[in-house]
């Protein structure tokens, strides 16, 4: 994997950042995507010593920020090889009749249309060199809907079913595309999804072993390392304690 590059959304915490740190253990080449300088520019200087890295500042919302940023890459962080889409974000917890539509918008923005908007900014080039992966990171929330999910559940879904369609429309260009849906895993989501309310955040993860940001990164590489004829299209992925997305385990 020492030829390939990878692009990364959402790189500056979480399961992007914890893939971020893996990827350059394996030498693979970095393009690091943030809304957040500052992190951007520490990650690359601590991973700069594994592999090359390149950093873009941007908003996956909004397509001229994500069309200037990739068309900005240089020559030889132009060719990528792996997407990994992995921006995106909970916001609030309220029934539908109670939900905020500033709430729903950023879901929608980010999770759905942020997501395509980077991915046709990549494919063509895979398209052109007839090879590639694209890695969507989706949620259990796209398999199952939990009471005062509503809308983020539904922008997971359609990660799900966009998932899908990219495998059956790229599949006559090599272009393998997997998802992989997490339960319950420990990192800022719950923090954003409360609106910096640390303490509900933090009581999301008590009396179970969650995942960890880490697990979900091997994961994303064991997908991506397979050989050239094998696609993992799809994995759903639990802490032990978890057997829905509501049910629990906890001591």
């Amino acid at each position: 994997m020492e030829n390939t590059t990878a692009f990364i959304t959402g790189a500056t915490s979480g399961i992007g950042k914890a893939t971020a740190l893996l990827f350059a253990a394996h030498k693979i080449r970095l393009i690091l995507c943030g809304r957040r300088k500052e992190r951007l520019l520490a990650l690359q200087k601590e991973l700069a010593i594994f592999t090359e890295v390149h950093i873009l500042q941007f908003d996956v919302r909004n397509n001229q920020e994500v069309e200037h940023a990739i068309a900005s890459l240089p020559a030889n962080f132009k060719d990528v090889d792996v997407l990994i889409n992995n921006a995106g974000n909970a916001h609030g917890l309220s029934s539908i009749q109670d939900g905020a539509i500033e709430d729903w918008d950023a879901m929608i923005d980010i999770n759905v249309k942020g997501l395509l908007y980077v991915t046709k900014a990549i494919i063509p080039k895979m398209i052109a060199k007839n090879s590639g992966f694209i890695v969507n990171i989706g949620s259990i929330a796209g398999k199952e809907v939990y009471p005062n999910g509503n809308v983020y559940c539904a922008s997971k879904y359609a990660v799900n079913a966009l998932n899908k369609a990219m495998r059956i429309d790229l599949n006559q260009h090599n272009i393998r595309v997997s998802a992989i849906h997490p339960g319950a895993v420990e990192t800022e989501f719950s923090t954003v999804r409360f609106k910096g309310d640390t303490a509900k955040a933090t009581g999301v993860y008590q009396g179970f072993d969650a995942l960890q940001a880490a697990d979900i990164a091997a994961i994303i590489h064991f997908v991506i390392t397979r050989p050239a004829h094998v696609n993992i299209e799809d994995l759903v992925v639990y802490p032990t304690a978890q057997v829905t997305a509501t049910i629990l385990n906890k001591v």
